[in-house]
């Protein structure tokens, strides 16, 4: 059965799942008890199909509080994507922002780009794109915040595993049969669940840690950890930070960057794409595939050997932890796009059947000079390509 979330329903969904990630402590709660949430973006699939939802949340004190994504199609496995508290989501300023860059397209392109249809397109989850249209043919379709022309999708040539190429790739048409199966498997319990009779006439549009408490007991157990400057739990802070890509390709530079400056080896974008081969700011590439390992060797070169790092496939949610309680960050592959990772939170709801969640602090370096921090990004609804870590050899 192929179920999905209608439209409709988007919004009391997204409500019930952050209201579970609020009861459990695993949001910020000075920003979130008593937030709403408003009305979200539609999110499609370079194929056409509504994929999610990107729903606004406001705090109690008027001022946005970040995003929700939720997910519409099946594929995901599961309604909540992630969650990012201290991101802005303006729909009308981004159109606003695209139908300007498109107008300076008509000049250089001496055509006329009419259209008649706007939509917000996963052209490589999880990065963005405006899409225009003209009677349902697709005029243009320019990347969020470097407003530059995705490419058309070349299937004979494309690598959409590759981190960092700048192409369009569609995540339901390219995921494998068996995962599809599963993941619709899960997102249906879910839903069901979250649908059952308990919580179907309940107002969630208000995050309240009262809501659920008030429908029926909770037994709640949390795990959460952040990367700090020491693993001396007596004076954590907080140590590490957000670097934006330079370029549309240069994800894998600036994630490298990121873990590089959190043990103090301070080198530009651009010193570190040239390590990696990634060309320079006027004519930048990607990382191919066969050369993932190439960040563990960087790592090791541009420490001078201070740091081992080590390259891992598809790593297990206890890589991320166990590397997190060691205080150590990781530099995180997905499908055509590189972040890093620099905490982790575990629950453990008995509540109607649910399942827990398990969620990454991941530090994203897209958009181009911007990047996003995700609070979190639900680990079951990804995939987990390479996970590089690195620890301190030499003093």
């Amino acid at each position: 059965m192929d179920e999905k979330i209608k439209p409709s329903e988007v919004h009391r969904i997204a409500g019930l799942e952050l209201n579970l990630l609020n009861y459990v402590r695993a949001l910020p709660r000075a920003t979130f008890e008593g937030a709403r949430l408003e009305t979200g973006t539609p999110i499609f699939d370079p194929n056409g199909e509504l994929l999610f939802y990107r729903v606004p949340i406001v705090g109690p004190d008027g001022v946005q509080a970040g995003y929700a994504d939720i997910a519409v199609h099946t594929v995901f496995g599961a309604p909540l994507l992630a969650v990012a508290p201290t991101a802005v989501w303006d729909e009308q300023a981004l159109v606003g922002e695209a139908r300007e860059a498109l107008a300076r397209q008509k000049t250089t392109r001496k055509a006329e780009l009419s259209y008649d249809e706007i939509r917000f397109v996963s052209y490589s989850y999880p990065k963005l794109a405006v899409a225009f249209f003209h009677k349902g043919k697709e005029v243009s379709m320019l990347e969020l915040k470097s407003w530059l022309e995705v490419p058309p999708s070349n299937l004979k040539e494309r690598k959409p595993m590759e981190p960092g190429n700048f192409e369009r790739w569609s995540l339901i048409d390219e995921m494998p049969q068996d995962r599809k199966r599963r993941n619709l498997e899960r997102f249906h319990e879910r839903l069901e669940h979250l649908n059952g009779p308990e919580l179907r006439d309940i107002d969630f549009s208000v995050i309240s840690t009262t809501k659920l408490a008030s429908v029926i007991p909770i037994l709640r157990l949390t795990d959460t950890e952040e990367l700090h400057y020491s693993t001396r739990q007596s004076d954590h802070h907080t140590c590490y930070e957000l670097r934006g890509q330079e370029t549309s390709v240069w994800c894998v530079a600036a994630s490298t960057q990121m873990l590089l400056d959190f043990y103090r080896y301070e080198y530009t974008q651009s010193r570190i794409a040239t390590q990696l081969g990634l060309g320079t700011l006027q004519n930048p590439n990607g990382l191919p595939y066969a050369r993932d390992n190439d960040v563990a060797v960087a790592l090791n070169a541009m420490s001078s050997g201070a740091l081992t790092a080590t390259m891992l496939t598809t790593p297990p949610f206890s890589t991320y932890c166990d590397e997190i309680r060691a205080n150590r960050p990781l530099i995180s592959f997905i499908p055509g796009h590189s972040r890093t990772v620099a905490g982790y939170t575990e629950s453990l709801l008995v509540f109607l059947g649910l399942n827990g969640f398990r969620g990454l602090l991941v530090y994203d370096p897209w958009p181009p000079n911007a990047g996003v921090i995700t609070r979190w990004e639900n680990f079951d609804t990804q995939t987990y390509r390479r996970a590089f870590t690195a620890h301190v050899t030499t003093i």
